[in-house]
Protein backbone atom coordinates (compact mmCIF):
# COMPACT_ATOMS: atom_id res chain seq x y z
CA UNK A 1 0.00 0.00 0.00
CA UNK A 2 3.23 2.36 0.88
CA UNK A 3 4.67 1.72 -2.42
CA UNK A 4 1.28 2.70 -4.58
CA UNK A 5 0.61 5.82 -2.51
CA UNK A 6 4.10 6.94 -3.02
CA UNK A 7 3.71 6.36 -6.66
CA UNK A 8 0.31 8.10 -6.52
CA UNK A 9 1.86 11.11 -4.37
CA UNK A 10 5.06 11.31 -7.26
CA UNK A 11 2.89 11.51 -10.44
CA UNK A 12 0.60 14.63 -8.63
CA UNK A 13 3.31 15.98 -7.42
CA UNK A 14 5.21 16.27 -10.76
CA UNK A 15 1.81 17.07 -12.40
CA UNK A 16 1.33 20.25 -10.35
CA UNK A 17 4.89 20.72 -11.06
CA UNK A 18 4.20 21.06 -14.88
CA UNK A 19 1.17 23.15 -14.42
CA UNK A 20 1.94 25.31 -11.53
CA UNK A 21 5.59 26.02 -12.79
CA UNK A 22 7.51 24.73 -9.31
CA UNK A 23 11.39 24.69 -9.16
CA UNK A 24 13.29 21.86 -9.16
CA UNK A 25 14.65 22.79 -6.18
CA UNK A 26 11.24 21.97 -4.50
CA UNK A 27 11.73 20.21 -0.93
CA UNK A 28 8.99 17.46 -2.25
CA UNK A 29 11.06 17.32 -5.75
CA UNK A 30 9.21 14.48 -7.54
CA UNK A 31 11.52 11.55 -9.50
CA UNK A 32 12.51 12.08 -12.77
CA UNK A 33 10.28 9.31 -13.99
CA UNK A 34 7.12 10.67 -12.44
CA UNK A 35 7.69 13.52 -14.67
CA UNK A 36 8.18 12.25 -17.69
CA UNK A 37 5.00 10.30 -16.68
CA UNK A 38 3.10 13.53 -16.38
CA UNK A 39 4.45 15.14 -19.85
CA UNK A 40 3.45 12.03 -21.14
CA UNK A 41 -0.13 11.96 -20.15
CA UNK A 42 -0.20 15.29 -22.21
CA UNK A 43 0.29 13.14 -25.30
CA UNK A 44 -2.28 10.80 -24.92
CA UNK A 45 -5.80 11.61 -26.10
CA UNK A 46 -7.62 12.41 -23.11
CA UNK A 47 -10.96 10.57 -22.31
CA UNK A 48 -12.38 13.44 -19.93
CA UNK A 49 -12.22 16.34 -22.99
CA UNK A 50 -12.44 19.68 -21.96
CA UNK A 51 -12.73 22.45 -23.65
CA UNK A 52 -8.64 22.26 -24.92
CA UNK A 53 -8.37 19.24 -25.95
CA UNK A 54 -4.80 18.03 -26.87
CA UNK A 55 -6.06 15.64 -29.84
CA UNK A 56 -8.01 18.30 -31.47
CA UNK A 57 -5.49 20.91 -31.37
CA UNK A 58 -2.50 18.45 -32.51
CA UNK A 59 -4.62 17.42 -35.45
CA UNK A 60 -5.52 20.81 -36.29
CA UNK A 61 -1.43 21.84 -35.94
CA UNK A 62 -0.95 18.34 -37.82
CA UNK A 63 -3.03 19.26 -40.69
CA UNK A 64 -1.77 22.88 -40.96
CA UNK A 65 1.96 20.40 -41.43
CA UNK A 66 0.51 18.52 -43.82
CA UNK A 67 -0.51 21.27 -46.03
CA UNK A 68 3.57 22.41 -46.84
CA UNK A 69 3.20 18.78 -48.25
CA UNK A 70 0.77 19.97 -50.98
CA UNK A 71 1.92 21.27 -54.79
CA UNK A 72 0.85 24.46 -55.87
CA UNK A 73 -1.77 24.32 -59.04
CA UNK A 74 -0.50 22.45 -61.33
CA UNK A 75 2.59 21.01 -59.56
CA UNK A 76 3.97 17.53 -59.59
CA UNK A 77 2.50 14.30 -59.05
CA UNK A 78 4.36 14.11 -55.47
CA UNK A 79 3.94 15.92 -52.15
CA UNK A 80 6.24 18.43 -51.21
CA UNK A 81 8.71 19.62 -52.99
CA UNK A 82 12.03 17.32 -53.23
CA UNK A 83 11.63 14.04 -54.98
CA UNK A 84 14.56 12.31 -54.36
CA UNK A 85 14.74 9.23 -51.75
CA UNK A 86 16.59 10.76 -48.83
CA UNK A 87 17.68 7.75 -47.47
CA UNK A 88 20.74 4.84 -48.80
CA UNK A 89 19.67 1.05 -47.70
CA UNK A 90 21.03 -1.07 -45.75
CA UNK A 91 22.81 1.78 -44.36
CA UNK A 92 19.62 3.25 -43.10
CA UNK A 93 19.09 1.02 -40.40
CA UNK A 94 22.56 2.16 -38.47
CA UNK A 95 20.16 4.46 -35.87
CA UNK A 96 19.34 3.40 -32.60
CA UNK A 97 16.32 5.06 -30.39
CA UNK A 98 17.26 7.94 -28.73
CA UNK A 99 17.76 7.99 -25.06
CA UNK A 100 15.25 10.92 -23.64
CA UNK A 101 12.01 11.52 -24.43
CA UNK A 102 11.33 13.53 -27.96
CA UNK A 103 8.97 16.57 -28.57
CA UNK A 104 5.75 15.91 -29.78
CA UNK A 105 6.02 18.69 -32.68
CA UNK A 106 9.27 17.59 -33.82
CA UNK A 107 8.39 14.20 -33.81
CA UNK A 108 5.63 15.48 -36.42
CA UNK A 109 7.80 16.94 -38.39
CA UNK A 110 9.88 14.55 -39.32
CA UNK A 111 6.48 12.37 -40.21
CA UNK A 112 5.57 15.01 -42.33
CA UNK A 113 9.02 14.75 -44.29
CA UNK A 114 8.90 10.78 -44.24
CA UNK A 115 5.83 12.04 -47.09
CA UNK A 116 8.03 14.23 -49.09
CA UNK A 117 8.17 13.21 -52.63
CA UNK A 118 5.93 10.56 -52.16
CA UNK A 119 3.27 9.87 -54.82
CA UNK A 120 -0.22 12.20 -54.47
CA UNK A 121 -2.86 10.07 -55.50
CA UNK A 122 -5.15 12.89 -55.80
CA UNK A 123 -2.38 15.12 -58.24
CA UNK A 124 -4.56 14.43 -61.98
CA UNK A 125 -1.50 13.62 -63.59
CA UNK A 126 -1.20 10.77 -61.28
CA UNK A 127 -2.44 7.89 -63.36
CA UNK A 128 -0.26 4.79 -62.75
CA UNK A 129 -2.52 2.29 -61.29
CA UNK A 130 -5.16 0.87 -58.92
CA UNK A 131 -4.32 3.13 -56.02
CA UNK A 132 -6.91 5.83 -55.29
CA UNK A 133 -7.14 9.19 -52.99
CA UNK A 134 -9.34 8.00 -50.07
CA UNK A 135 -12.44 10.12 -49.23
CA UNK A 136 -13.15 11.78 -46.66
CA UNK A 137 -15.52 9.89 -45.10
CA UNK A 138 -13.74 6.51 -44.65
CA UNK A 139 -10.52 8.83 -43.64
CA UNK A 140 -12.34 10.23 -40.53
CA UNK A 141 -13.74 6.44 -39.35
CA UNK A 142 -11.03 5.03 -39.80
CA UNK A 143 -9.44 7.39 -37.40
CA UNK A 144 -11.44 6.81 -34.89
CA UNK A 145 -10.30 3.59 -35.00
CA UNK A 146 -6.79 4.51 -34.21
CA UNK A 147 -8.13 6.79 -31.50
CA UNK A 148 -10.31 4.27 -29.35
CA UNK A 149 -8.18 1.44 -30.53
CA UNK A 150 -11.39 -0.86 -30.96
CA UNK A 151 -10.22 -4.25 -31.87
CA UNK A 152 -12.44 -6.48 -33.91
CA UNK A 153 -11.60 -9.79 -32.98
CA UNK A 154 -14.81 -10.50 -30.06
CA UNK A 155 -17.70 -8.31 -28.79
CA UNK A 156 -15.80 -7.13 -25.81
CA UNK A 157 -13.80 -5.16 -27.22
CA UNK A 158 -15.42 -3.87 -30.00
CA UNK A 159 -19.24 -3.59 -28.84
CA UNK A 160 -21.49 -1.40 -31.87
CA UNK A 161 -18.13 -0.77 -34.23
CA UNK A 162 -18.98 -4.54 -34.79
CA UNK A 163 -21.71 -3.19 -37.05
CA UNK A 164 -19.39 -1.71 -39.36
CA UNK A 165 -18.33 -5.72 -40.90
CA UNK A 166 -21.82 -6.93 -39.82
CA UNK A 167 -23.72 -4.34 -42.08
CA UNK A 168 -20.94 -4.63 -44.69
CA UNK A 169 -21.70 -8.36 -44.86
CA UNK A 170 -25.58 -7.49 -45.19
CA UNK A 171 -25.02 -4.08 -48.02
CA UNK A 172 -22.74 -6.30 -50.10
CA UNK A 173 -24.57 -9.53 -49.93
CA UNK A 174 -27.51 -7.87 -51.09
CA UNK A 175 -25.70 -6.26 -54.12
CA UNK A 176 -24.45 -9.83 -54.73
CA UNK A 177 -27.94 -11.44 -54.26
CA UNK A 178 -27.30 -13.61 -51.57
CA UNK A 179 -29.56 -14.15 -48.59
CA UNK A 180 -27.89 -11.01 -46.33
CA UNK A 181 -28.45 -12.57 -42.97
CA UNK A 182 -27.18 -16.18 -44.11
CA UNK A 183 -23.60 -14.60 -44.83
CA UNK A 184 -20.73 -13.37 -43.54
CA UNK A 185 -17.46 -10.89 -43.71
CA UNK A 186 -14.05 -10.58 -42.76
CA UNK A 187 -12.49 -7.65 -43.33
CA UNK A 188 -8.36 -8.63 -43.15
CA UNK A 189 -4.87 -7.63 -44.55
CA UNK A 190 -5.30 -6.75 -48.55
CA UNK A 191 -6.18 -8.64 -51.62
CA UNK A 192 -3.94 -11.05 -50.05
CA UNK A 193 -5.82 -12.20 -47.02
CA UNK A 194 -8.75 -12.52 -48.68
CA UNK A 195 -7.15 -15.00 -51.52
CA UNK A 196 -5.80 -16.92 -48.58
CA UNK A 197 -9.06 -17.12 -47.12
CA UNK A 198 -10.61 -18.55 -50.55
CA UNK A 199 -7.94 -21.16 -50.75
CA UNK A 200 -8.49 -21.91 -46.60
CA UNK A 201 -12.00 -22.34 -47.11
CA UNK A 202 -11.62 -24.86 -49.95
CA UNK A 203 -8.91 -26.73 -47.74
CA UNK A 204 -10.94 -26.71 -45.10
CA UNK A 205 -14.19 -28.33 -46.78
CA UNK A 206 -12.45 -30.36 -49.56
CA UNK A 207 -9.82 -32.14 -46.62
CA UNK A 208 -11.42 -32.61 -43.88
CA UNK A 209 -8.64 -33.53 -41.72
CA UNK A 210 -5.88 -31.09 -42.60
CA UNK A 211 -6.94 -29.00 -39.76
CA UNK A 212 -5.50 -31.37 -37.03
CA UNK A 213 -3.25 -33.69 -39.29
CA UNK A 214 -2.32 -30.63 -41.94
CA UNK A 215 -2.04 -30.71 -45.94
CA UNK A 216 -0.74 -34.15 -46.48
CA UNK A 217 -2.67 -34.39 -50.05
CA UNK A 218 -1.71 -32.55 -53.08
CA UNK A 219 -5.11 -30.72 -53.62
CA UNK A 220 -4.93 -28.39 -56.59
CA UNK A 221 -5.95 -24.62 -56.80
CA UNK A 222 -6.82 -24.43 -60.09
CA UNK A 223 -6.93 -20.46 -61.52
CA UNK A 224 -6.27 -18.70 -64.77
CA UNK A 225 -3.58 -17.90 -66.70
CA UNK A 226 -4.16 -14.10 -65.44
CA UNK A 227 -4.93 -14.57 -62.19
CA UNK A 228 -2.92 -12.25 -59.57
CA UNK A 229 0.23 -13.64 -58.51
CA UNK A 230 -0.91 -13.57 -54.97
CA UNK A 231 -1.40 -17.08 -55.89
CA UNK A 232 1.81 -18.22 -55.05
CA UNK A 233 2.03 -16.07 -51.33
CA UNK A 234 -0.96 -18.19 -50.69
CA UNK A 235 -0.26 -21.58 -51.45
CA UNK A 236 3.22 -21.18 -49.94
CA UNK A 237 2.12 -19.72 -46.63
CA UNK A 238 -0.80 -22.59 -46.69
CA UNK A 239 1.70 -25.30 -47.06
CA UNK A 240 -0.04 -26.00 -50.07
CA UNK A 241 2.85 -25.68 -52.25
CA UNK A 242 3.20 -23.46 -55.06
CA UNK A 243 3.73 -26.55 -57.41
CA UNK A 244 0.09 -27.42 -56.63
CA UNK A 245 -1.48 -23.90 -58.74
CA UNK A 246 -2.51 -25.03 -61.75
CA UNK A 247 -3.13 -22.53 -64.45
CA UNK A 248 -6.12 -22.22 -67.19
CA UNK A 249 -5.33 -21.20 -70.49
CA UNK A 250 -6.93 -17.69 -71.00
CA UNK A 251 -8.52 -16.28 -74.65
CA UNK A 252 -6.29 -14.07 -76.24
CA UNK A 253 -8.88 -11.57 -76.66
CA UNK A 254 -10.65 -11.55 -73.84
CA UNK A 255 -8.16 -12.74 -71.09
CA UNK A 256 -11.01 -14.96 -69.65
CA UNK A 257 -10.62 -18.33 -68.19
CA UNK A 258 -10.75 -21.13 -71.21
CA UNK A 259 -13.88 -23.36 -70.31
CA UNK A 260 -13.01 -25.87 -72.64
CA UNK A 261 -9.76 -26.08 -71.08
CA UNK A 262 -10.81 -26.22 -67.24
CA UNK A 263 -13.48 -29.01 -68.12
CA UNK A 264 -10.13 -30.73 -69.18
CA UNK A 265 -8.50 -30.33 -65.81
CA UNK A 266 -11.49 -31.20 -64.01
CA UNK A 267 -11.90 -34.70 -65.87
CA UNK A 268 -8.29 -35.65 -65.44
CA UNK A 269 -8.25 -34.65 -62.08
CA UNK A 270 -11.25 -36.69 -61.31
CA UNK A 271 -9.89 -39.82 -63.33
CA UNK A 272 -6.45 -40.02 -61.23
CA UNK A 273 -8.35 -39.20 -57.87
CA UNK A 274 -6.86 -36.14 -57.82
CA UNK A 275 -8.92 -33.35 -55.33
CA UNK A 276 -9.30 -29.56 -56.37
CA UNK A 277 -9.31 -27.65 -53.16
CA UNK A 278 -10.33 -23.66 -55.01
CA UNK A 279 -11.20 -22.93 -58.31
CA UNK A 280 -10.41 -18.91 -58.44
CA UNK A 281 -12.04 -16.79 -60.92
CA UNK A 282 -11.00 -13.68 -61.79
CA UNK A 283 -13.34 -10.61 -61.96
CA UNK A 284 -11.33 -8.06 -62.83
CA UNK A 285 -7.92 -8.16 -63.09
CA UNK A 286 -5.24 -5.50 -62.66
CA UNK A 287 -4.31 -4.77 -66.00
CA UNK A 288 -6.71 -5.90 -68.21
CA UNK A 289 -10.13 -5.59 -66.35
CA UNK A 290 -11.07 -8.83 -67.67
CA UNK A 291 -14.04 -11.45 -66.08
CA UNK A 292 -13.74 -14.56 -65.66
CA UNK A 293 -17.55 -16.12 -66.83
CA UNK A 294 -17.83 -17.37 -63.61
CA UNK A 295 -21.31 -18.06 -63.99
CA UNK A 296 -20.39 -21.04 -66.43
CA UNK A 297 -17.68 -22.04 -64.17
CA UNK A 298 -19.74 -23.08 -61.36
CA UNK A 299 -21.83 -25.06 -64.20
CA UNK A 300 -18.30 -26.90 -65.44
CA UNK A 301 -17.50 -27.28 -61.46
CA UNK A 302 -20.90 -29.40 -61.14
CA UNK A 303 -20.55 -31.37 -63.89
CA UNK A 304 -17.41 -32.55 -62.45
CA UNK A 305 -16.91 -33.10 -58.86
CA UNK A 306 -14.03 -34.19 -56.58
CA UNK A 307 -13.76 -38.06 -56.56
CA UNK A 308 -15.11 -40.08 -54.01
CA UNK A 309 -14.00 -39.40 -50.14
CA UNK A 310 -13.32 -35.18 -50.19
CA UNK A 311 -15.09 -32.30 -49.92
CA UNK A 312 -16.82 -29.94 -52.79
CA UNK A 313 -14.35 -27.39 -54.14
CA UNK A 314 -14.79 -24.00 -53.29
CA UNK A 315 -15.36 -21.67 -56.19
CA UNK A 316 -13.83 -18.28 -54.97
CA UNK A 317 -14.02 -14.91 -56.56
CA UNK A 318 -11.00 -12.77 -56.93
CA UNK A 319 -13.03 -9.51 -57.62
CA UNK A 320 -10.99 -7.19 -55.59
CA UNK A 321 -9.87 -4.97 -58.71
CA UNK A 322 -13.62 -5.37 -60.27
CA UNK A 323 -16.36 -5.41 -57.44
CA UNK A 324 -17.67 -2.16 -57.65
CA UNK A 325 -19.36 -2.79 -61.12
CA UNK A 326 -21.66 -4.38 -58.99
CA UNK A 327 -23.40 -1.00 -58.31
CA UNK A 328 -24.64 -1.51 -61.68
CA UNK A 329 -26.14 -4.77 -62.03
CA UNK A 330 -29.44 -3.07 -60.98
CA UNK A 331 -29.15 0.68 -62.79
CA UNK A 332 -32.06 1.37 -64.97
CA UNK A 333 -30.29 2.11 -68.56
CA UNK A 334 -33.31 2.86 -70.20
CA UNK A 335 -34.21 6.26 -67.63
CA UNK A 336 -30.50 6.44 -67.15
CA UNK A 337 -31.37 8.50 -64.62
CA UNK A 338 -27.38 9.71 -64.05
CA UNK A 339 -27.55 10.50 -67.57
CA UNK A 340 -24.17 8.81 -69.13
CA UNK A 341 -23.47 8.86 -72.40
CA UNK A 342 -24.51 6.62 -75.29
CA UNK A 343 -20.84 5.88 -75.60
CA UNK A 344 -20.28 4.34 -71.96
CA UNK A 345 -23.73 2.69 -71.61
CA UNK A 346 -22.98 -0.50 -72.86
CA UNK A 347 -20.09 -1.12 -71.13
CA UNK A 348 -21.80 -0.30 -67.96
CA UNK A 349 -24.54 -3.21 -68.73
CA UNK A 350 -21.70 -4.83 -69.81
CA UNK A 351 -20.24 -4.65 -66.32
CA UNK A 352 -22.69 -4.61 -64.30
CA UNK A 353 -24.28 -7.89 -66.46
CA UNK A 354 -20.68 -9.97 -65.55
CA UNK A 355 -20.74 -8.43 -61.48
CA UNK A 356 -24.53 -10.16 -61.70
CA UNK A 357 -22.76 -13.54 -61.48
CA UNK A 358 -21.12 -13.04 -58.10
CA UNK A 359 -24.17 -14.46 -56.82
CA UNK A 360 -23.08 -18.36 -58.03
CA UNK A 361 -19.81 -17.69 -55.87
CA UNK A 362 -18.88 -18.79 -52.22
CA UNK A 363 -17.00 -16.55 -51.40
CA UNK A 364 -15.76 -13.26 -52.88
CA UNK A 365 -12.72 -10.83 -52.01
CA UNK A 366 -12.94 -6.96 -52.52
CA UNK A 367 -11.02 -4.08 -52.02
CA UNK A 368 -12.49 -0.83 -50.80
CA UNK A 369 -8.91 0.70 -51.03
CA UNK A 370 -9.28 -0.29 -54.80
CA UNK A 371 -12.17 0.92 -56.73
CA UNK A 372 -13.50 1.78 -53.34
CA UNK A 373 -11.55 5.11 -52.61
CA UNK A 374 -11.11 3.99 -49.09
CA UNK A 375 -7.80 4.28 -47.19
CA UNK A 376 -5.23 1.33 -47.12
CA UNK A 377 -6.08 -1.53 -45.60
CA UNK A 378 -9.50 -2.10 -46.52
CA UNK A 379 -9.93 -5.76 -47.61
CA UNK A 380 -13.13 -7.66 -47.31
CA UNK A 381 -13.57 -11.32 -47.69
CA UNK A 382 -17.20 -12.15 -47.93
CA UNK A 383 -18.63 -15.30 -48.05
CA UNK A 384 -22.29 -16.51 -48.73
CA UNK A 385 -23.05 -19.83 -46.12
CA UNK A 386 -21.79 -17.79 -42.58
CA UNK A 387 -22.68 -21.04 -40.93
CA UNK A 388 -20.48 -23.37 -42.38
CA UNK A 389 -17.14 -21.23 -42.85
CA UNK A 390 -17.49 -19.96 -39.50
CA UNK A 391 -18.45 -23.44 -38.19
CA UNK A 392 -15.72 -25.60 -39.96
CA UNK A 393 -13.07 -22.94 -39.07
CA UNK A 394 -14.41 -22.94 -35.67
CA UNK A 395 -11.69 -23.12 -32.53
CA UNK A 396 -11.82 -23.73 -28.69
CA UNK A 397 -12.16 -20.66 -26.08
CA UNK A 398 -9.18 -19.00 -24.96
CA UNK A 399 -8.80 -18.56 -21.35
CA UNK A 400 -8.55 -14.62 -21.09
CA UNK A 401 -11.03 -13.75 -24.27
CA UNK A 402 -14.95 -14.41 -22.98
CA UNK A 403 -17.67 -14.31 -25.39
CA UNK A 404 -20.27 -11.13 -24.03
CA UNK A 405 -22.15 -10.73 -27.35
CA UNK A 406 -23.23 -12.71 -30.02
CA UNK A 407 -20.52 -12.07 -32.70
CA UNK A 408 -16.93 -13.42 -31.83
CA UNK A 409 -14.77 -13.90 -35.24
CA UNK A 410 -11.61 -14.93 -33.07
CA UNK A 411 -12.90 -18.23 -33.04
CA UNK A 412 -12.43 -18.57 -36.78
CA UNK A 413 -10.53 -15.72 -38.02
CA UNK A 414 -6.90 -16.14 -39.46
CA UNK A 415 -5.59 -12.63 -37.56
CA UNK A 416 -6.64 -12.57 -33.75
CA UNK A 417 -6.53 -8.44 -33.32
CA UNK A 418 -7.92 -7.34 -35.70
CA UNK A 419 -8.10 -3.40 -36.02
CA UNK A 420 -11.68 -1.32 -36.70
CA UNK A 421 -9.95 0.76 -39.38
CA UNK A 422 -10.13 -1.00 -42.64
CA UNK A 423 -14.06 -2.32 -41.17
CA UNK A 424 -14.82 1.55 -40.33
CA UNK A 425 -13.54 2.69 -43.61
CA UNK A 426 -15.28 0.50 -45.86
CA UNK A 427 -18.53 0.57 -43.80
CA UNK A 428 -18.19 4.29 -44.33
CA UNK A 429 -18.15 4.74 -47.76
CA UNK A 430 -20.99 2.24 -48.63
CA UNK A 431 -23.23 4.08 -46.44
CA UNK A 432 -21.72 7.50 -47.75
CA UNK A 433 -21.42 6.98 -51.72
CA UNK A 434 -24.25 4.94 -51.51
CA UNK A 435 -25.14 4.02 -55.03
CA UNK A 436 -25.38 6.63 -57.23
CA UNK A 437 -22.26 8.09 -55.74
CA UNK A 438 -20.06 5.21 -56.83
CA UNK A 439 -22.03 5.08 -60.23
CA UNK A 440 -21.20 8.57 -60.69
CA UNK A 441 -17.57 8.31 -59.82
CA UNK A 442 -17.23 5.10 -61.79
CA UNK A 443 -18.91 6.37 -64.64
CA UNK A 444 -16.86 9.68 -64.96
CA UNK A 445 -13.54 7.94 -64.98
CA UNK A 446 -15.12 5.62 -67.46
CA UNK A 447 -16.00 8.85 -69.64
CA UNK A 448 -12.54 9.83 -69.60
CA UNK A 449 -11.02 6.89 -70.48
CA UNK A 450 -12.84 6.86 -73.32
CA UNK A 451 -12.14 10.07 -74.07
CA UNK A 452 -8.29 9.07 -74.18
CA UNK A 453 -9.27 5.91 -76.45
CA UNK A 454 -10.55 8.40 -78.95
CA UNK A 455 -7.05 10.69 -78.43
CA UNK A 456 -5.06 7.43 -79.42
CA UNK A 457 -6.92 6.48 -82.13
CA UNK A 458 -5.71 10.32 -83.45
CA UNK A 459 -2.45 9.06 -82.92
CA UNK A 460 -1.08 6.75 -86.29
CA UNK A 461 1.96 5.79 -84.25
CA UNK A 462 0.13 5.14 -81.18
CA UNK A 463 -2.48 2.01 -80.44
CA UNK A 464 -4.72 0.74 -77.92
CA UNK A 465 -3.95 -2.54 -77.18
CA UNK A 466 -7.09 -3.34 -74.88
CA UNK A 467 -9.98 -1.37 -77.02
CA UNK A 468 -12.44 -4.60 -75.78
CA UNK A 469 -11.50 -4.17 -72.05
CA UNK A 470 -14.73 -2.67 -70.08
CA UNK A 471 -12.41 -1.34 -67.21
CA UNK A 472 -11.12 2.09 -66.15
CA UNK A 473 -7.99 1.38 -67.87
CA UNK A 474 -6.30 1.88 -71.01
CA UNK A 475 -3.21 -0.25 -72.30
CA UNK A 476 -1.09 1.15 -75.45
CA UNK A 477 1.68 1.23 -77.16
CA UNK A 478 3.61 3.73 -79.07
CA UNK A 479 5.68 3.16 -81.86
CA UNK A 480 8.55 5.08 -84.18
CA UNK A 481 6.93 8.10 -86.03
CA UNK A 482 7.04 6.09 -89.35
CA UNK A 483 5.30 2.86 -88.57
CA UNK A 484 1.68 2.33 -88.36
CA UNK A 485 1.25 1.26 -84.89
CA UNK A 486 -2.63 -0.30 -85.67
CA UNK A 487 -1.04 -2.55 -88.64
CA UNK A 488 2.12 -3.00 -87.02
CA UNK A 489 0.51 -4.11 -83.87
CA UNK A 490 -1.63 -6.65 -84.89
CA UNK A 491 1.01 -8.35 -87.11
CA UNK A 492 3.05 -8.50 -83.89
CA UNK A 493 0.33 -10.07 -82.11
CA UNK A 494 -0.83 -12.56 -85.04
CA UNK A 495 2.28 -13.18 -86.90
CA UNK A 496 5.41 -15.62 -85.26
CA UNK A 497 7.36 -14.03 -87.86
CA UNK A 498 7.14 -10.95 -86.28
CA UNK A 499 8.24 -12.06 -82.96
CA UNK A 500 11.53 -10.16 -83.07
CA UNK A 501 9.47 -7.06 -83.93
CA UNK A 502 7.21 -7.67 -80.96
CA UNK A 503 10.37 -7.68 -78.85
CA UNK A 504 12.32 -4.63 -80.05
CA UNK A 505 8.80 -2.77 -79.40
CA UNK A 506 8.33 -3.87 -76.29
CA UNK A 507 11.87 -2.62 -75.63
CA UNK A 508 10.80 0.72 -76.52
CA UNK A 509 7.44 0.66 -74.76
CA UNK A 510 9.42 -0.45 -71.20
CA UNK A 511 12.05 2.36 -72.07
CA UNK A 512 9.20 5.05 -72.69
CA UNK A 513 7.53 3.73 -69.10
CA UNK A 514 11.06 4.31 -67.61
CA UNK A 515 11.47 7.48 -68.85
CA UNK A 516 8.49 8.67 -67.93
CA UNK A 517 9.18 7.82 -64.45
CA UNK A 518 12.61 9.55 -64.78
CA UNK A 519 10.69 12.59 -65.73
CA UNK A 520 8.30 12.58 -62.80
CA UNK A 521 10.51 11.32 -59.99
CA UNK A 522 13.17 14.64 -61.32
CA UNK A 523 10.00 16.59 -61.12
CA UNK A 524 11.14 17.73 -65.11
CA UNK A 525 8.89 20.14 -67.13
CA UNK A 526 8.07 20.19 -70.63
CA UNK A 527 6.70 23.29 -71.89
CA UNK A 528 6.85 24.70 -68.55
CA UNK A 529 4.32 21.67 -67.41
CA UNK A 530 4.62 18.73 -65.11
CA UNK A 531 5.09 15.43 -66.63
CA UNK A 532 2.17 12.66 -65.63
CA UNK A 533 2.96 9.86 -63.42
CA UNK A 534 2.22 6.51 -65.77
CA UNK A 535 3.31 3.41 -65.42
CA UNK A 536 3.53 -0.15 -67.73
CA UNK A 537 2.90 -3.65 -67.94
CA UNK A 538 5.36 -6.14 -69.05
CA UNK A 539 3.27 -8.30 -70.88
CA UNK A 540 -0.69 -8.05 -69.89
CA UNK A 541 -1.43 -10.66 -72.76
CA UNK A 542 0.24 -12.95 -74.88
CA UNK A 543 0.57 -13.34 -78.23
CA UNK A 544 -2.06 -15.52 -80.77
CA UNK A 545 1.02 -17.66 -81.25
CA UNK A 546 1.78 -18.08 -77.21
CA UNK A 547 -1.15 -19.03 -76.18
CA UNK A 548 0.00 -21.71 -73.46
CA UNK A 549 2.51 -19.05 -72.16
CA UNK A 550 5.63 -20.94 -72.84
CA UNK A 551 7.46 -17.83 -74.13
CA UNK A 552 8.44 -15.91 -72.04
CA UNK A 553 9.22 -12.84 -74.94
CA UNK A 554 6.12 -13.31 -76.80
CA UNK A 555 3.70 -11.11 -74.54
CA UNK A 556 2.83 -8.04 -74.86
CA UNK A 557 4.28 -4.79 -72.70
CA UNK A 558 2.21 -1.47 -72.85
CA UNK A 559 2.18 1.58 -71.00
CA UNK A 560 -1.07 2.06 -68.95
CA UNK A 561 -3.29 5.01 -67.93
CA UNK A 562 -5.17 4.26 -64.72
CA UNK A 563 -7.10 7.11 -64.06
CA UNK A 564 -8.41 6.92 -60.29
CA UNK A 565 -8.82 10.03 -59.16
CA UNK A 566 -12.01 12.29 -60.16
CA UNK A 567 -9.97 15.51 -60.43
CA UNK A 568 -8.37 13.79 -63.85
CA UNK A 569 -9.96 16.05 -66.79
CA UNK A 570 -9.45 15.43 -70.74
CA UNK A 571 -6.89 18.00 -70.97
CA UNK A 572 -5.16 15.63 -68.19
CA UNK A 573 -5.60 13.05 -70.81
CA UNK A 574 -3.84 15.74 -74.00
CA UNK A 575 -0.89 16.49 -71.67
CA UNK A 576 -0.17 12.60 -70.72
CA UNK A 577 -0.20 11.89 -74.89
CA UNK A 578 2.09 14.41 -75.46
CA UNK A 579 4.50 13.95 -72.61
CA UNK A 580 4.45 10.21 -74.09
CA UNK A 581 5.44 11.17 -77.26
CA UNK A 582 8.08 13.52 -76.34
CA UNK A 583 9.49 10.82 -73.95
CA UNK A 584 9.55 8.50 -76.98
CA UNK A 585 11.32 10.95 -78.89
CA UNK A 586 14.10 11.43 -76.48
CA UNK A 587 14.98 7.23 -75.90
CA UNK A 588 15.10 7.20 -80.04
CA UNK A 589 17.41 9.95 -80.00
CA UNK A 590 20.03 8.06 -77.50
Amino acid sequence: MHDRTHAAAAIAHAASTESDGETQSSAARSPKWAKYHAKMAGEFPSPFRGDDDPLARQINTFVEKLDMLRPEKGGPAFLGKNPALTYAYPDVKNITVPQAMGDLDQVLDDVVKLFEGAPNWGNPLTMCNVIPQSNTAAVVASMLSQVFSANILEGEYAWNVHRAELETAGMVANMFGWTPVNSGAIYTYGGGGCWTYGLKYGLTRVLKDSRNKGVRTDAKVICSQQAHYVQQNATDWLGLGMDNIVHVRTDVATNQMDLGHLEELLTDFAARGIPVATVVCTMGTTDASAFDPIALVREVMDRHPNPAGFGKAVLYADAVVGWSWVYFKDYDFDANPLEFSDRILPVLRRNGEAMRALEHADCVGIDFHKVGWAPYVSSCFLYRDATEFESIHRRGADAYLQARTPYNPMYYTLEVSRTASGSLAGWATLKYFGKEGMQAILGGILETKYYLYDLIRSHPDMVCVNPDDTGLITLFRVYPKDIDAQVQFGRELSDPALRSDLIKHNHLTEAVGNKLFEWFRSGKQIDGKYTPYMSFSTGFRATTYNRDGTDDEAVVYALKSFPMNVFITPETMQWALHCVAAARDEVLER
